[in-house]
């Protein structure tokens, strides 16, 4: 890393976008989606010959390739309820609970 720079940062401000995979990661899986595609008769072969629990853990490591990696995401609606919740006044409040109450009844029947 350069010296004067901090973490994450670099002389080229207008590089690739945060998200977008680097040259060398898409080309890599291409090519690996060639190669399967290519042979993929003798892959299928290969595979039918394994035992049921190595098959699964091929195509698992195959799946890394080809599907892209899910990131985790917290919502914290709880929170964001209760902060919410705090803004409103007593009567607000009240008004709620009442039309949960009345929802709340009106489904009592249905269900």
């Amino acid at each position: 890393m350069a010296r004067g720079l901090k973490k994450g940062m670099t002389n080229n401000p207008n590089g690739r976008p945060k998200g977008i995979p680097n040259k060398v990661t898409s080309d890599l899986r291409k090519a690996i989606a060639d190669l399967l595609d290519g042979n993929w008769p003798r892959v299928q072969d290969d595979l039918d010959a394994l035992d049921p629990k190595d098959r699964l853990a091929f195509i698992e490591k195959l799946l890394s390739y080809s599907l892209p990696k899910l990131t985790s995401t917290t919502l914290d609606a709880k929170v964001e309820t209760q902060n919410r919740l705090g803004q409103l006044s007593d009567t607000q409040l009240n008004i709620l609970i009442d039309q949960i109450i009345e929802q709340n009844e009106g489904t009592e029947g249905n269900g």
